[in-house]
């Protein structure tokens, strides 16, 4: 049985394997393998000698696993690293005091029509008319 710490440490170990490992990829397209650190260098050395000699998504299949076991071990994680893909989807449930983000259910959009009660909007033309006509009118009476 596998405890929900273990089980949290290994999907954060996975996502972050699966993005080092594209990024990775992406710097040696551009040209900027030299500025990676050296444990990335040796994994995508692992990438091209699988690459060689399978398909080459079963090879960043296999290279991505490599790096999950290496950061799962990193992360504190104990025993073995599981096997991601076969664990169920549910939320885990942290022990933890964070909470996780939900998003707010859909509100319906405002009908044209107002509600029974609610006054009628007056439209924009006629408020900014009566401004002018309340501008002129104090012109006229206070500076006469």
């Amino acid at each position: 049985m596998i405890k929900a710490q273990d089980k949290m440490i290994a999907r954060r170990a996975d996502t972050k394997a699966r993005a080092d490992f594209a990024t990775w990829k992406m710097m040696v397209k551009l040209n900027g393998a030299s500025s990676l650190p050296t444990e990335a260098l040796t994994f995508l050395a692992s990438y091209k000698s699988l690459a060689e000699t399978m398909a080459e998504t079963e090879a960043s299949e296999a290279t991505i696993e490599l790096i999950y076991k290496s950061y799962y071990a990193d992360m504190g994680g104990t025993g073995t690293a599981p096997d991601v893909k076969s664990m169920p989807k549910e939320p885990i449930v942290d022990t933890s005091n964070v909470m996780a983000f939900k998003r707010p259910a859909p509100q319906p959009a405002p009908s044209v029509k107002s509600a029974p009660g609610a006054r009628p909007r007056l439209p924009v033309a006629l408020i900014f008319i009566c401004l002018v006509l309340i501008y002129v009118g104090i012109r006229y009476f206070l500076l006469q």
